[in-house]
């Protein structure tokens, strides 16, 4: 179930129309692979694929940056003081809630404000977007992070003459490395793979991945050995990301699980 989307993307991107239209998953045996679509990607498309790719890149990463960096402090916040009236548990419930509330319901909203602000077609609109939806990962899953720190080590600091500020800087954050990485990893897939503010919000110079990607459209139909050929494309960056900080995922996304 996962692996074969890949493998069909991965075969249809070298398959001509006639080949991509009908049933055949065997190369040699029960199709003549080609080249075809990917020197045409990377020739006629090539100009407008790497700005999409960039595009994509500068969204994710900035978005991941905002939600990584405010929901980190957010998370140190609720677990290490405790608000009123506010409690932290409802602080949290809603920061949750931000991921229940379905997109859909905000698009429009989120259009009226960017183009207010004039906004629209930039990759800053796609930016503050991303970290909206992507910020209740970081403050939840760093929350469980601090939590797991004995307070001790920050006492120990600030006996030491650091400042609250400091004892964070210096002893929690570095601490917290694993969980920082894992969430950034989640923020930046989710907002790489983001794809209907992408399409409202941007119409031709922001314009990420992937609505590129679904760009791919003939009068006849979907071009599906174009969308097979993009899709790669697409899903090699977050792909090494997640390979390259698969530990960090793993350490990070499991602290506090074996409490209740």
């Amino acid at each position: 179930w996962v692996i074969f989307p890949l493998y069909w993307a991965l075969i249809t991107s070298f398959k001509i129309p006639y080949d991509a239209l009908r049933l055949s998953f065997i190369p040699f045996l029960q199709f003549q692979p080609t080249l075809a679509n990917w020197q045409e990607e990377l020739g006629l498309a090539g100009r407008e694929i790497r700005w999409g790719m960039l595009n994509s890149f500068l969204i994710a990463s900035g978005a991941t940056l905002i939600a990584c960096s405010l929901g980190t402090l957010a998370g140190y916040g609720l677990a290490r003081f405790r608000y009123h009236p506010w409690r932290n548990k409802d602080m949290a419930i809603w920061f949750l809630s931000q991921r229940f509330l379905p997109p859909v319901a905000t698009v429009i909203p989120f259009y009226l404000v960017m183009s207010s602000l004039n906004l629209l077609d930039t990759q800053i609109a796609l930016i503050l977007a991303n970290a909206t939806f992507t910020m209740p990962f970081a403050v939840l899953i760093m929350r469980d992070m601090f939590k797991e720190l004995p307070e001790e080590l920050e006492e120990a600091a600030l006996v030491d003459g650091c400042s609250p500020l400091g004892a964070f800087w210096r002893v929690a954050l570095p601490l917290a490395l694993p969980a920082l990485v894992a969430a950034a990893i989640i923020a930046f897939a989710f907002s790489w793979n983001e794809f209907l503010f992408a399409m409202v919000l941007t119409f031709k110079e922001a314009t990420p991945m992937t609505v590129i990607i679904a760009g791919v459209e003939h009068a006849r139909g979907i071009q599906f050995w174009y969308v097979a050929t993009r899709l790669l494309m697409a899903i090699i960056p977050p792909a090494l990301l997640a390979l390259l900080g698969q530990r960090y995922i793993v350490r990070g996304l499991t602290f506090g699980a074996g409490k209740g």
